[in-house]
């Protein structure tokens, strides 16, 4: 695939071969296979090498950002990760990123997969791994990406004379991927005292033995060790970062037990943050408007509420980093600040060093949010609830459905769309009224004057967005790499509606009915997500 992807650099660039590609890796291996990461890496090195295109290969594995950074630092025209991220230990992938340091969107992803069916030979020499060892055309950019990206963090910390004198403690866990040595040296860099590594997790596993998935988003059952450790050693915060390090989990000891927020709940502290930081440290003539944040359409509508208030801008993309990526690229080529962006699956940017979610910057912020908060004599919980009283309750659920047959997925949504008759969205789901409904695969959207999605189109994914009568919003999607329908369902409400007990359980009737009329798990075979 690579040789399509190389086809395809070099129509796009003429200066191909002067600027260079950048290629990272994780710590995944496949025992069975002999196909880790790394090798993985090297035969991508090689095809490029043996076509005389200048690689940097970093010589140890790298969080995912540090390949979207370097490409940007280095000026090279792409770049590639290897890794499967925090799917099961069977799976390995590649993430693309273009020159402007964002992952691919379309049309360069159709593109390249034209090129990559058109060249399905390998070409000579392009499986000789040691070309890497051996090429002159071959740089190690490791050293002077990370001291280049631990400088450049420097530009989000705030507090730095209250983070070397604080006496909280944090406990790190990096699920055995690669995140351990680069937390450390941003917790230096933000003036703290390292955070305490979960032994057992610290050094790359490929088989991720003490966790049964990888995947930080799955909560209390898989943080067990580092929760137990904190416990141990009277450590108040517990920074995750997934196995290769773009994500982040947060969880925070109160009263003998711990509260994991969510990637919804984590977003609202990360944005009420970066904008109070932000108003503090702006220069007298900065104009609030030319600020903005961003957030998957997936995602929680907090960041809208703070936004309405203190006058900045909200937009909203397409599911996946990658829209915010590139998007963020064009804001910021026009001279916008953009100070934050997330997805609900705990993807976080803070600033805008990396055009790309960063579990290793997230993870350092959260701590300096957590000491300056402890010397306010707030728990990152409380300053939550304020932050809601603030700017309304914003209660989510997400979760999901797992379903190993495409045509029963396809039915489903089909049944959404010829609800009562032919072409016709649902006005109810149960009790509850629906006002709007806007379907991204088709370009519909029912709130718009001329009914046409203001998201492109994404015809090869389901993905059906409905707005009730009583403030909710739930989307029902497929998922792009596992075998699921996700769903989303958030109660807004605004200032002042502050009974949270009722949100939660008109939230939670909403959701039954969501999950009774219109996914039917029974009649159609689908798994429940183990609790």
């Amino acid at each position: 695939s690579l040789q399509g992807i190389y086809k395809y650099l070099e129509r796009c660039f003429s200066d191909f071969k002067q600027r260079g590609f950048v290629v990272g890796y994780d710590t995944r291996g496949q025992v069975t296979s002999n196909c880790s990461s790394k090798k993985l890496a090297k035969l991508t090195a090689a095809v490029l090498l043996a076509k005389d295109v200048p690689v940097y290969f970093f010589s140890t594995y790298v969080p995912t950002p540090f390949v979207p950074y370097a490409v940007q630092q280095l000026k090279a025209v792409a770049g590639v990760m290897i890794t499967a991220s925090h799917n099961r230990k069977e799976d390995n992938g590649y993430k693309v990123y273009w020159e402007n340091g964002a992952q691919i969107t379309s049309p360069h992803d159709k593109e390249i997969i034209k090129c990559i069916e058109e060249c399905v030979e390998p070409w000579n020499g392009s499986w000789n791994e040691n070309l890497v060892d051996t090429s002159p055309l071959r740089q190690d950019p490791l050293k002077k990406i990370c001291d280049c990206y631990m400088e450049d963090l420097k530009k989000i910390c705030y507090h730095r004379e209250l983070n070397l004198q604080t006496n909280l403690k944090f406990v790190h866990t990096s699920f055995h991927g690669v995140g351990h040595d680069y937390v450390q040296l941003a917790f230096k860099a933000f003036g703290f005292q390292p955070p305490i590594p979960v032994p057992e997790q610290k050094d790359p596993d490929p088989d991720f033995s003490t966790v049964k998935c990888p995947n930080p988003e799955e909560g209390e059952c898989v943080l067990e060790l580092s929760l137990r450790l904190a416990e141990k050693e009277n450590a108040k915060v517990v920074v995750a970062t997934d196995p290769d390090a773009d994500r982040l989990a947060v969880a925070e000891q109160q009263n003998g037990c711990w509260k994991v927020f969510t990637g919804n709940e984590l977003a609202a502290l990360f944005g009420w943050w970066m904008f109070s930081c932000w108003k503090e440290n702006c220069s007298e003539d900065a104009d609030v408007k030319n600020v903005y944040m961003l957030a998957t359409t997936v995602s929680s509508k907090i960041l809208r509420a703070i936004a309405l208030k203190e006058g900045f801008h909200f937009e909203e993309t397409l599911p996946g980093f990658k829209w915010i990526g590139s998007r963020v690229k064009d804001l910021v080529d026009n001279g916008k600040e953009v100070l934050f962006a997330f997805e609900e699956s705990i993807g976080f940017m803070c600033g805008t060093s990396v055009l790309d979610k960063d579990g290793v910057s997230a993870a350092v912020v959260i701590a300096e949010m957590a000491t300056y908060l402890e010397s306010k004599n707030l728990t990152l919980a409380q300053k939550l609830i304020e932050i809601y009283e603030t700017y309304g309750y914003h209660i989510s659920k997400t979760s999901y459905f797992l379903c190993y047959d495409p045509p029963t997925i396809k039915r489903i949504f089909e049944k959404l769309r010829n609800f009562d008759g032919p072409q016709s969205y649902p006005d109810f789901c149960g009790i509850y009224n629906i006002l709007h409904v806007r379907d991204v695969t088709t370009g519909y959207d029912s709130s718009q004057p001329n009914k046409k999605s203001v998201l492109p189109v994404s015809k090869n994914s389901q993905m059906i967005t409905f707005t009730f009568q009583n403030g909710c919003v739930a989307t029902l999607r497929t998922s792009g790499t596992e075998p699921k329908i996700k769903y989303y369902a958030e109660m807004c409400a605004l200032p002042g509606q502050s009974d949270r007990t009722l949100l939660e359980e008109e939230l939670q009737q909403l959701v039954g009915a969501l999950i009774g009329n219109f996914l039917e798990p029974e009649k159609n075979g689908l798994i429940w997500r183990s609790a």
